[in-house]
């Protein structure tokens, strides 16, 4: 037999039709069979074009492919693409409804056999590869199309820029490019004639984003302007312009602008397991049902309300009836040390509070990369006989059996507000805040320092009180020093920390505030991590970080969008869902308190490398914490990362 040699390589096809013929002609038995397998192999690559197109020239040939999402809150069509740069950079169009990933297209067409690590590494992460991965979207919101790669793609600027030449000349309609990566946004900054669309402005347009998934029962109370004179029920749910600073336990949450999903606010969403969502419109969509009970649902892709029966709202009073339980926060009374960070650890939480007690648990495990900024606490000891000293104990008692105070919300926030206003007048005790100024002198000379609620009722089951009391920051002058430890005490009677309290069955009488006094970090940037990924159940992994440049107390407010990204450990891909909106930052102020800054130039708030560098902070930190999730707040300055707080991160039932 005399084989005919017609190139260097033979292609996949045509090994494969050889060696049917070999063994068709050695194997006579098995012949027919091998040959029809042969010729099988050989009409799959025929057919390529059957399970994709080399072009798209209409909607109903894109929609022919597509599959559509709406994890994203609203429909997100996409067909993926694969370019193959070994035949002159041909892009197949591929029927997305049939193959669920690009590997599963490249190997039912025999493109490439490769498989798992081998296919990912050439494919995703080095840049001599042979196929570019990717996917075309129509994003709704903005009625625009878009191309883009998966965030831990490392692709680089020239095939960034082939692939927005092969889109645009084999698709009927124009496309930009959208970066899902700090490493995508950098590559493809320069490159002439690219039109880029950021996930910023699609989520400017974008008309629902559910901030929890959850469903519930309550009044709809549509709130124009929330101020001190709005009251809240418990049993509402609110249609607010804006989100809040803060809020007591209410049934439900609806905003009419987007915001981080890491304020406070929505994280409090989360641990009370009530829906939560930003609707465009708000006010106007949900006025037919104002003051009415509805049932309230968020779901994934849409919301759904309707008017609550008779059924519905007696199934709601016999569950409230059956939760009038109160939990009684542990308390150790007997400890009087001022104990530095260093001399706490967590299950110290009884006498220093739970922030103080973890913060020194990550203090004691030395984490390499971590510092936790020195500070020392005056235990809830010195509350207690502060209350007893003032003879506040029979007035506060008094004031918490008062039925109009019960029953009436205005008058309970006046109350509130006296009581506040007492403690803040009263007498405090000349031997305390003669053992603090020494403290304060001999450690802290000339530093600015954060006055900071640690109480026994936080990161309780079900309630982390997260945001309910009052931190005092870059305090310089003495007498402010001890104002602010009396503004942290006072911060237990405060509207929504009682509030809060009220609705979790919290003993008020056994709630005690600690104080943390502890040297203040300036900021480059600030913000929060959770050690998980709370809006995704299938990412369990992700670390979820918000930032914003300057101090981090505006992150926690919600009160603008704030830098969020997605980091995902195994592949080590760093996701940018939207950046930062802010246009000022806080910053300390050189006589004391912070100030506002206005922000010019570029926007994006960490680099790659910061990313990774907190998520290797957040990961070591679940590990202290035996594996538990963590709500953990960073501040970046110098180089240096910076813990000022973890708590359990508590999500919603």
């Amino acid at each position: 037999m005399r084989v005919v040699r017609v190139g260097k390589k033979l292609s996949l096809v045509s090994k494969l039709a050889l060696g049917a013929l070999a063994c068709s002609l050695l194997c006579p038995a098995v012949g027919a069979q091998v040959r029809r397998g042969a010729l099988k192999a050989t009409a799959a690559k025929a057919n390529a074009d059957a399970r994709s197109r080399p072009e798209i020239k209409s909607r109903a040939e894109f929609d022919a492919l597509a599959r559509i999402n709406t994890d994203a809150g609203y429909p997100l069509p996409h067909v993926m693409y694969v370019i193959d740069r070994k035949d002159k950079n041909k892009i197949y169009y591929v029927n997305s409804k049939r193959y669920r990933f690009h590997k599963d297209f490249v190997n039912g067409t025999y493109l490439s056999l490769e498989r798992g690590r081998e296919f990912f590494e050439n494919n995703y992460l080095k840049p001599n590869r042979r196929f570019i991965l990717g996917t075309l979207a129509y994003q709704t919101p903005l009625a625009r199309w878009t191309f883009e790669f998966w965030e831990g793609d490392l692709i680089p600027t020239e095939q960034i820029k082939l692939v927005g030449e092969t889109i645009n000349r084999t698709f009927y309609e124009r496309v930009a490019f959208k970066p899902n990566s700090i490493k995508q946004d950098e590559a493809s900054a320069n490159i002439n004639g690219l039109e880029r669309v950021s996930q910023s402005e699609i989520a400017r347009e974008q008309e629902y984003q559910p901030l929890n998934v959850a469903r519930g029962l309550g009044r709809i109370h549509i709130i124009r302007k929330l101020d001190e004179h709005v009251e809240i029920g418990f049993n509402e749910i609110l249609v607010l312009d804006e989100v809040p600073v803060t809020l007591p336990p209410v049934a439900g949450i609806i905003t009419s602008q987007p915001s981080t999903p890491l304020s406070h606010i929505n994280l409090l969403a989360k641990s009370w397991g009530v829906p939560n969502a930003y609707v465009k419109n708000a006010a106007e969509l949900f006025k037919e049902y104002d003051g009415w009970w509805v049932s309230f649902e968020t779901k994934a892709g849409k919301f759904e309300i309707k008017r609550a029966d008779n059924n519905a709202l007696g199934e709601y009073q016999r569950r409230l009836k059956e939760r009038r339980d109160i939990m009684t926060p542990r308390f150790d009374l007997a400890e009087r040390r001022l104990a530095d960070l260093r001399q706490q650890r967590a299950r110290m939480a009884d006498a220093y509070g739970a922030k103080s007690a973890n913060l020194g648990e990550v203090a004691n495990a030395r984490l390499r990369g971590i510092t936790v900024p020195n500070g020392f606490t005056i235990p809830i000891y010195y509350y207690d006989e502060f209350v007893k000293a003032n003879a506040l104990e029979e007035p506060i008692a008094e004031m918490l059996e008062d039925q109009k105070f019960v029953h009436d919300p205005a008058y309970r926030r006046e109350r509130l507000a006296e009581m506040r206003a007492r403690i803040q007048a009263a007498t405090f005790d000349a031997k305390l805040r003669a053992e603090i100024l020494k403290r304060v002198r001999a450690e802290y000379a000339g530093k600015g320092l954060f006055v900071r609620s640690s109480t026994n009722a936080e990161d309780l089951p079900k309630f982390n009180g997260a945001g309910l009391y009052a931190t005092v920051p870059n305090v310089k002058d003495e007498e402010k020093l001890i104002e602010a430890v009396k503004t942290v005490w006072a911060s237990v009677w405060n509207f929504e920390a009682y509030e809060a309290r009220e609705r979790a069955g919290i003993d008020h009488l056994k709630v005690y505030p600690a104080v943390l006094i502890q040297e203040g970090i300036n900021a480059d940037s600030a913000g929060v991590m959770i050690t998980t990924d709370p809006y995704d159940d299938t990412n369990p992994e992700g670390i979820y970080i918000s930032a914003k440049r300057g101090l981090g107390i505006k992150v926690v407010e919600g009160k603008k969008i704030a830098e969020q990204i997605i980091f995902r450990p195994r592949s080590q891909a760093v996701r940018v869902l939207t950046r930062s909106d802010e246009e000022s930052l806080l910053t300390f102020d050189g006589e004391g308190g912070v100030k506002e800054i206005p922000i010019s130039g570029e926007r994006a708030v960490l680099t790659d490398a910061t990313v990774r560098r907190l998520a290797r902070a957040a990961s070591l930190i679940k590990r202290v914490f035996r594996g538990r999730e963590q709500d953990i707040e960073w501040v970046f300055y110098g180089g240096q990362v910076y813990i000022v707080q973890s708590r359990p991160y508590i999500a919603g039932s």
